[in-house]
């Protein structure tokens, strides 16, 4: 098991030493191809169909087929493009580079103090964000779900300390963590989190007009310690070049009644985010279950009836194998 900790932590390496040889666009543009020609035959892709199918039931079969691939590519230029985000620039002129919309809010933010949170959603490329707030002197500490692999994990914090530019505390998910990041908060400090994936523990909330269990920590958090809730979300514009879009906060609920204000302050994030995700649905990670089942069914695709015995053993035998990655994926997916 060692073993195949290391090796799977030395592949994670030689392809992003791969990635890093590369022009910041080229490695982008080589990203979204090999996504897009492979993420949309495997099992993922049934999952982000069925999500659209109820999500946004106006769609056509061939316009969630072209969506399903602008997710994977969005992902795919995620990836190759998260070794070069320590080199783009602001405003560059053309090419690799970023821009920040409304960038007077975290400004305002810095030059103000105290605790906030900055909450996004795995749109755009994501990773990017920490390291853009941060050039405008907001940055921000991250909640965020670690890697299994210990080593790979490494690697990833290291590359977002490079984006960053500092050393910034990075919390990873779980008991353990949530009480460092509160304990952040209460000494002023800032936190970024991503919340727009399901969390089996978390509270009901609407999402695309259905139910959805919705992490409610950030809004927990700015209702304890009263501070501002910010969201934003990175667009790409073309091959690495990206815009950080920043929103006024959100009103802060101050009924008297903590677990209604929770509830409120999560459903103003889960509207935002579906605001973003109508605008470009192929921005957003529509390939995890966000929905419970009985919401959200995913069919099975509708295998060929096998020509012979022999073939029908393969076929039998590549069944089981799907089942088995859907049913892991099911359990991950909170």
């Amino acid at each position: 098991m060692n073993l195949a900790v290391r090796a799977e932590a030395l592949l994670a390496r030689i392809v992003l030493a791969g990635l890093r040889a590369l022009p910041p666009e080229a490695a982008s543009d080589l990203g979204g191809f090999v996504a897009r020609v492979i993420g949309p035959v495997l099992p993922n892709s049934q999952i982000a169909d069925a999500n659209l199918r109820v999500a946004l039931p106006d769609l056509s079969a061939a316009e969630r087929r072209r969506i399903v691939r602008g997710v994977w590519e969005n992902l795919g230029r995620t990836v190759a493009e998260f070794p070069h985000l320590a080199a783009l620039r602001p405003d560059a002129p053309k090419g690799p580079g970023f821009s920040v919309r409304n960038a007077e809010v975290l400004t305002r933010l810095a030059a103000d103090g105290g605790p906030a949170i900055l909450c996004s959603a795995h749109i755009g490329n994501w990773e990017f964000l920490p390291a853009a707030a941060a050039g405008l002197g907001a940055a921000f500490a991250s909640l965020y779900r670690a890697a299994a692999n210990p080593h790979v994990d490494a690697i990833i914090r290291a590359l977002r300390v490079r984006a960053i530019g500092m050393d910034v505390p990075m919390f990873a998910k779980g008991a353990t963590g949530a009480r460092a990041a509160m304990a952040h908060l209460a000494r002023g400090g800032r936190l970024g989190m991503l919340v727009d994936q399901k969390m089996n523990d978390g509270i009901e909330a609407r999402f695309f007009g259905l139910p959805a269990k919705t992490a409610s920590a950030a809004a927990a958090f700015a209702v304890r310690y009263r501070c501002p809730v910010i969201c934003g979300h990175v667009e790409r514009l073309a091959p690495a070049r990206l815009v950080l879009v920043v929103e006024e906060p959100l009103p802060l609920p101050s009924t008297g009644n903590r677990q209604a204000d929770i509830a409120t302050l999560t459903q103003q994030i889960n509207d935002v985010f579906e605001t973003w995700i109508r605008a470009k649905p192929e921005s957003w990670l529509w390939l995890h279950r966000r929905w419970p089942a009985e919401v959200v069914p995913v069919r099975p695709r509708k295998k060929p009836r096998p020509a012979s015995g022999a073939s029908h053993i393969g076929m039998a035998a590549k069944e089981t194998t799907s089942r088995r990655a859907d049913a892991a994926q099911h359990g991950k997916s909170g």
